[in-house]
């Protein structure tokens, strides 16, 4: 899983790069913003690994953002600077920024450079799950994994063979660990889209396949909902009731 943010305070590139990120696999978004202090926090905290980064109109020195960030950082995220001057591109190259983008900044330039980010970086793509109790090492297969359940502190793994594990620790903790496949639908709710017979909006459920479960989803996670429609819909076609 590929973890990126922006420092961008143009909403529509914003808008631009995380709809053209939707269409690649592996990427989960960290945010956004055009706040030094908050940029710094949110990089030191998630440690993505791609920032794209405008450095016209956020941070008053970038170049010296990047080097403070390398004080606190065993290993930096990839930069992809964000410029309407193309004379900085040396001065981009040579502070250790990845590359360029050029404003304005075009659907291609920016599927080029994730293109080029993936050759360079490829994801390692974990299939497997470790739950840890003390001296107690429990393996699960994402892929057998049906959907995750909040239970106050502790997390519900509901599997694909009828079993229910639980897990000391936050739902949270585990949206971050769990492939592209995972959806948070709902604040006690993780589920795998693969998994969805039915997603029924008037009632707001998802019916997952094997054991016929109804899980709940809420407007705060309907873009999540609207995604896994459209990916699951592909194929689909349109009967008459």
């Amino acid at each position: 899983m590929y973890k990126y943010f922006l420092i961008e305070k143009d909403r529509s590139a914003i808008e631009k790069i995380n709809s053209i990120l939707n269409d690649f696999q592996h990427y989960k978004c960290n945010g956004s913003t055009g706040d030094n202090v908050e940029a710094m926090n949110t990089i030191l905290k998630e440690s993505p690994n791609l920032v794209f980064f405008n450095i016209d109109n956020t941070v008053d020195d970038p170049f010296l953002f990047v080097h403070e960030l390398s004080n606190f950082m065993k290993k930096l995220p990839t930069f992809i600077a964000i410029s309407s001057f193309k004379n900085k591109s040396y001065q981009v190259i040579k502070n250790g920024f990845s590359d360029i983008l050029l404003n304005p900044i075009t659907d291609l330039e920016i599927r080029k450079t994730i293109l080029n980010f993936q050759k360079r970086f490829p994801v390692v793509i974990k299939k497997r799950i470790c739950l840890k109790s003390y001296k107690d090492f429990q393996y699960l297969n994402t892929d057998e994994i049906l959907f995750l359940k909040a239970d106050n502190n502790a997390t519900d793994f509901y599997m694909k063979d009828g079993r229910v594990i639980s897990a000391f620790k936050t739902l949270k903790t585990f949206e971050q660990l769990l492939p592209k496949e995972f959806l948070r639908i709902h604040k006690s709710y993780i589920i795998n889209k693969d998994f969805v017979s039915r997603i029924q909006f008037g009632k707001s459920t998802c019916t997952i396949k094997n054991n016929r479960h109804d899980i709940p989803f809420t407007k705060t996670y309907l873009d999540n909902i609207e995604l896994m429609n459209n990916t699951l819909s592909y194929f689909s076609y349109q009967t008459l009731n």
